[in-house]
Formats: structure tokens, sequence, C-alpha cells
């Protein structure tokens, strides 16, 4: 009995296996005899490739968002920094171009050391210059505890655009030669006439706010271009600081004496640094 029953399974299993293989083949030999596949087949395939579809769309529109709002965001943060970029050439430039503005004056006030032997030298930087005295005052960072007194002499760019006016321990003003104030000390300044004689004057201001050598006896024998330099009298201003150079010549509006119109040689426009002349009195 029990040799029957192991029979039986053998047999049982044999039969499985011949059905499986012949199902398989069938399947196969249909599937290529077949143009199209079954109706069951079919449909899933359909079924699965519209699931496909409604899941990709929501995804792809997401994941297209996504994507988009990063690219902003990435072109937002590009642009951010080519502004910064814009905005630090041009700080770049302008520093840079004031860097060399004030080497340049430091190198013409180290030059004066050739050509004013004698005299002491202080350079100073001007710190502050206000917009309603802007022809009249500047203030610098060098004071009495550095040397300087009033009515000292201060040059900038090879020429002298003022004089001390008051003198603090650690800043000091400088009135400038442009200053339209009637009560302003002026220069007293002189010029190479061409016949070889020394005309003398004093350095005042016209209407028009251009500099002029006045109070001349005879100034039609100084030609353009004339160096105009201090006289060295009165005051602590020093002999033969350079002015300006002359560019015209007129009578004043009395017709009693010459006006003679100056160039001036220091950079009164925008100075940064200055050098104050501090006269030396020989014992």
């Amino acid at each position: 009995m029990k040799k029957f029953l192991q029979n039986k399974k053998l047999l049982s299993t044999f039969i499985v296996i011949i059905v499986i293989f012949t199902v398989l083949g069938g399947s196969v030999s249909l599937r290529n005899k077949r143009n199209a596949p079954l109706l069951v087949q079919s449909l899933g395939n359909d079924i699965v490739a519209l699931g496909t579809r409604i899941v990709d769309v929501p995804v792809g529109l997401i994941s297209g968002g996504l994507n988009s709002a990063h690219e902003i965001l990435n072109a937002q943060d590009e642009n951010n920094h080519l502004k910064r970029q814009i905005t630090n050439l041009g700080q770049t430039k302008v520093r840079n171009a004031s860097l060399e503005k004030e080497n340049r004056q430091l190198k013409a006030a180290l030059n004066l050391k050739d050509t004013l032997s004698g005299y002491t030298l202080i350079n100073a930087s001007v710190i502050s210059r206000a917009p309603d005295t802007w022809s009249d005052l500047l203030t610098i960072n060098k004071g009495s505890s550095s040397g300087i007194k009033k009515n000292m002499a201060v040059m900038c760019g090879g020429g002298v655009i003022g004089r001390i006016v008051e003198a603090d321990a650690a800043s000091s003003k400088v009135e400038l030669i442009t200053t339209t104030d009637e009560s302003a000390n002026r220069f007293s300044v002189q010029a190479d006439a061409a016949n070889g004689k020394t005309v003398h004057g004093i350095i005042t201001v016209t209407a028009n706010n251009q500099l002029a050598f006045t109070q001349v006896v005879d100034g039609r024998k100084l030609k353009a271009g004339t160096k105009v330099y201090t006289s060295g009298m009165g005051g602590n201003s020093p002999k033969g600081l350079l002015i300006g150079t002359v560019t015209q010549k007129t009578r004043d509006s009395f017709g009693l004496s010459d006006q003679i119109r100056i160039k001036p040689a220091g950079d009164i426009s925008d100075p940064s640094v200055v050098t104050v002349i501090e006269r030396q009195v020989a014992n």
C-alpha cells in the first residue's frame, strides 16, 4: 500500500510538471502565432500604462516647478552677486583715483624740500570742509601740538592755497586764498617784470571769485605766464612761495591801478594732503 501511495505521489508530480510545460509551451506558441496579445493581457497593460501616465504628469509638473524655482533663485543670486561686483568695481575705481591724487599731492609736498630749504614743512590731511564755506575754510588734522601756528602759509599741489587762521591742539583751520571775506588777511606778493624790476601787490578775490594781483603801481610790464610769489612781507608767510601765474591784465573799476588775473598754482578745488610752511627766523 505504501509503495502504491509513493508511486501515486511521483505520478502526480510528473503530471503537474508536464501540464506546466504544456501550458508554457502553448502560451509561447500562441503568443508567437497571434498578432495581438490576449484581451486580458492587453487590458492589464493599458491599465498599467494609464496609471503610469497619471502619476507621471503631476510628478513632472512638480519636478519642473521645483527646477524652475531653483533656476529663478540661482538667477537672483547671480544677479545680486553681479550687482555687488559692479558696486565693488565702482568703489575700487573711486578709491584708486583718490589714492592716485593723494599720491601726486604727497609727491608735490615732498618736492617742496628742494625749493623751500630753510623752512620747516608739516604735512597734514584735510579732515573736513563744510559746503557753506567751501571756498573759505577747511580743517586739517594737525594743530599746535605739531608746531602749527596762526598765519602760517599752507600749500597743496605745489602752490599756496591759504593760511592758518586757527590752531587748536590737534587740528587747525585753513583760510583759503579764494575766500570772499573782506576782513581776511591777504597775502603780500611779488613778481618779476619784463624790465627786471620787482612788482609788489596783494592777492584779492574779484566779484566773479577769481584771484587777482592788485594794488600794483605798474603791472603793464607783467606778461602772461609770469609767476607770482609771496613777498614775505607781513605775517608768518615766508618769501618765495608760488601763488600762481599771470593770465590777464586789466585796470580796476576806478582806473587807478592795474588788476592782474592770477591762475592759482595750488590745488584749491579738492585738496586732501596739504603742507604747512613754518617760517624760520635767523638768530
